[in-house]
């Protein structure tokens, strides 16, 4: 009798779950036609349309079909169907294959350096001031990372690190996007205004920007070699992401929640607390650089990514809490902003010191 039961709950269950999987797949659809239509658009000033990240319309799908659900109130009923983390975890690790990490050690020095600059004078930055404004040590994990690394994704991986809710990975994930588009614009002025080299213009760009669109978009509108050393730098800094969330792993697995110093971790407490993903990140560069697998630009591997990225956006609108979101408050967008202004300042700097001085790259 008992097994009849336990039958008879899960049973439910499973065709819910079932639903919540289907109505992911649908929207999922939605959105990645959204993205293809705008994709084919060319905005104002000759803006290409893919400058619109398919982030933006999944998020937004996800939204919509949230606030469905709750009108209908049955947004409870299929949320066990809403994968966010496997979708997510999935993108990251074929992510890695398309990232070759013999060549940006061989081939782009300068734009190496640059990262390894970069990346911990931003994030610590970041953090020290979100710390002042009274943040949360989990979104100040995720923002510094998502400012210092690539956006995105990089919040994503820092999230997974430091289980970060979904509504702090959503608010970055927000203002990445929305403080990139105009930065997509506004920087290639700056450059010209500034009388900057395509190289040390594009440099600047891949520095700064967080997210690979905006900087393509960015590079393209300077020019032709000012959007190739873009992408580059950008690059260099997409093959830290690995790195970066392992030290954050371990930090977390070594510290409280508070931030302060806890009972000395075991091996086994780290490996708990780790983001198995990130092994299967590292593995995937590891085969791509050894030419065993190819998740390069057009590939398989690529396509499979996107799509798992546009799943899990779609899932992370349809969990977003806006009664969390008003929670966080203005804090984190002032904080935001002034790091953004901090990191816009130290790329410009980096960026001309390096590949003017110490590395230059032929015009």
């Amino acid at each position: 009798m008992q097994t009849t039961k336990t039958a008879k709950i899960d049973l439910p269950r499973i065709g819910t779950t079932g639903l919540g999987a289907l109505l992911v797949a649908g929207l999922t659809i939605l959105a990645w036609w959204l993205t293809q239509r705008v994709y084919g658009l060319s905005l104002p000033g000759g803006i290409p349309g893919k400058a619109l990240e398919y982030p933006i319309w999944a998020v937004l799908v996800g939204l919509l079909g949230n606030l469905a659900l709750k009108l209908t109130q049955t947004h409870e009923k299929i949320k066990a169907g809403i994968q966010t983390e496997l979708f997510l975890k999935t993108g990251l690790v074929l992510m890695g294959a398309g990232i070759n990490l013999a060549l940006m050690a061989s081939t782009a020095v300068g734009a190496t350096v640059q990262a390894l600059i970069m990346i911990p004078s931003v994030f610590f930055f970041t953090y020290w001031l979100a710390g002042k404004f009274g943040l949360e040590d989990r979104l100040r994990a995720v923002m510094g990372t998502a400012l210092s690394v690539c956006g995105v994704s990089a919040a994503i991986a820092a999230a997974g690190s430091v289980s970060a809710r979904k509504e702090q990975v959503a608010y970055v994930i927000g203002l990445v996007i929305l403080v990139a588009l105009p930065l997509m614009l506004i920087l290639p002025l700056l450059a010209g205004a500034l009388g900057l080299s395509q190289v040390v213009a594009g440099a600047w760009f891949g520095g700064n920007i967080d997210t690979t669109a905006a900087v393509v978009g960015a590079g393209t509108l300077f020019g032709e070699q000012a959007q190739k050393i873009a992408t580059i730098v950008k690059s260099a800094q997409n093959a830290l992401i690995g790195v970066v969330a392992f030290l954050l792993a371990v930090y977390a697995a070594t510290h409280g929640e508070d931030g302060k110093p806890g009972a000395r971790p075991s091996p086994r407490m780290i490996w708990d607390r780790f983001p198995k993903f990130v092994l299967g990140f590292v593995a995937a560069s590891i085969l791509y650089t050894l030419g065993v697998i190819d998740g390069g630009k057009g590939t398989l591997i690529e396509t499979i990514k996107n799509w798992a990225f546009m799943a899990a956006f779609v899932c992370m609108g349809l969990e977003f809490s806006v009664i969390e979101f008003k929670k966080m408050g203005w804090k984190p967008v002032a904080v935001f902003l002034l790091a953004t202004l901090f990191n816009t300042l130290l790329a410009l700097g980096v960026a001309y010191v390096i590949f003017t001085f110490l590395l230059p790259v032929a015009a």
